[in-house]
């Protein structure tokens, strides 16, 4: 891990960290870290959404799981950036990364865990969707909530959450998959599409 390590670890020797206004003004480029593209033969990345627990593999290791702090202060891209602004498609939120120093891999698992673990889904959210979809959110906070929800067809048992935080409207797909750029989808969602705006895809259990 050796050559990735001296490229995206931290260090004072990279440039400058681009603001949002240097973003804007200079139109750069930003190169993904392959860990958060999902790319990397070095550590490959297993982060539960849900719990915060981030691991990783690699071919060497096998079924041996190796530690995240190793990686977890590498640069999030190169050049460094101040804020980093994450968008998925299986949900309506947008998560705004800061930090001055440049954002890194545990900033935002750091950020995108307490997006949705610390912060509730509104009435209207929840309202916009398929009640289907609803009733799969339900069932997916009791089981949380340790009420053992079956089926649709189960009865409710008592005392299931009314309120529901952001993860829940995620129900099984809480693992982190990969980030990626999508310009036209950036500007469809946000109606802009800037170096720094990553779209986040999610994966199964």
């Amino acid at each position: 891990m050796s050559e990735s390590v001296n490229r995206w670890a931290p260090g004072c020797c990279y440039g400058p960290v681009l603001t949002q206004t240097d973003l804007y003004l200079l139109d750069t480029e930003l190169e993904l870290n392959p860990i958060l593209k999902n790319q990397s033969d070095a550590f490959q990345i297993s982060f539960n959404v849900a719990t915060g627990q981030v691991t990783g593999t690699n071919h060497e290791s096998g079924d041996r799981e190796l530690p995240f702090g190793p990686v977890k202060d590498e640069a999030a891209t190169l050049p460094r950036v101040s804020e980093l602004i994450v968008i998925t498609d299986i949900s309506p939120w947008c998560t705004t990364i800061k930090n001055p120093s440049g954002v890194t891999i545990n900033d935002f698992c750091n950020s995108i865990w307490k997006e949705y673990t610390e912060n509730m889904v509104t009435d209207k959210e929840f309202e916009s969707l398929r009640p289907r979809d609803q009733e799969t959110v339900r069932r997916y906070a009791a089981n949380v909530a340790g009420q053992n929800w079956g089926g649709y067809y189960t009865p409710a048992p008592a005392n299931i959450p009314t309120r529901y935080k952001r993860v829940d409207w995620l129900r099984d797909r809480v693992w982190f998959n990969k980030l990626s750029k999508n310009d036209n989808y950036a500007k469809a969602r946000l109606g802009v599409s800037t170096p720094n705006i990553f779209v986040m895809s999610l994966k199964h259990y």
